[in-house]
């Protein structure tokens, strides 16, 4: 963990923004509609997806290990003028809690990938109907795709998302389509709520 901590860190040392400065487009589209609560975005790296969160009346924990990454993402909502609804943690996702009696209207995870199981915890902190979205890069895109992370340990199937899930109300699970300049990235997406009685 160590080495890919401080690998993340040079990272977002080195380049001026690693990733877009919006949110991604699938996330948009699905996160966009609906009505503003209270969120978290694990793997939040730089901060995009909380920053926008926060733009459209969110209120936002964002939780990474880099501690560049948060620093970034800490600037940028500070130039934006939404630093105050963002409650920004450097702590490593697989093991990290939120306190005690915290629950989310909205978990999401985007191209968040691991080995490690951190799906079946985060539906765990959902508030009744409560959403978890994940996008990401599919398993088939190793082989049928472009770009993304090369290990098939941390990529997912639809399978192993609706598996992650099954103690909620499934709204999708599927692969996606995500044109590129050098092509087809094939990604995965859940959306899935927790019941209004849980």
């Amino acid at each position: 963990m160590t080495d890919r901590r401080r690998t993340w860190d040079e990272r977002y040392a080195a380049e001026e923004r690693v990733w877009s400065a919006g949110p991604n487009r699938e996330v948009e589209t699905i996160v966009g509609p609906l009505p503003p609560g209270r969120a978290l975005d694990l793997g939040a790296g730089e901060g995009r997806h909380a920053i926008w969160l926060a733009q459209a009346g969110w209120t936002v924990t964002a939780v990474d290990f880099s501690s560049v990454g948060i620093a970034r993402g800490e600037a940028e909502a500070r130039r934006q003028g939404v630093d105050s609804a963002i409650e920004w943690v450097v702590d490593d996702v697989t093991r990290w809690e939120p306190p005690a009696g915290t629950l989310f209207d909205l978990v999401l995870v985007a191209y968040l990938h691991l080995p490690e199981d951190v799906l079946s915890r985060a539906t765990r902190w959902l508030a009744p109907e409560g959403a978890i979205v994940v996008v990401g890069h599919a398993l088939r895109n190793l082989t049928e795709g472009v770009g993304g992370p090369q290990d098939p340990a941390i990529l997912n199937t639809v399978e192993q998302l609706h598996a992650a899930a099954r103690d909620l109300e499934l709204e999708r699970c599927e692969e996606v389509i995500r044109p590129t300049e050098a092509g087809d990235a094939i990604d995965v997406v859940l959306v899935a709520r927790r019941p209004a009685d849980a």
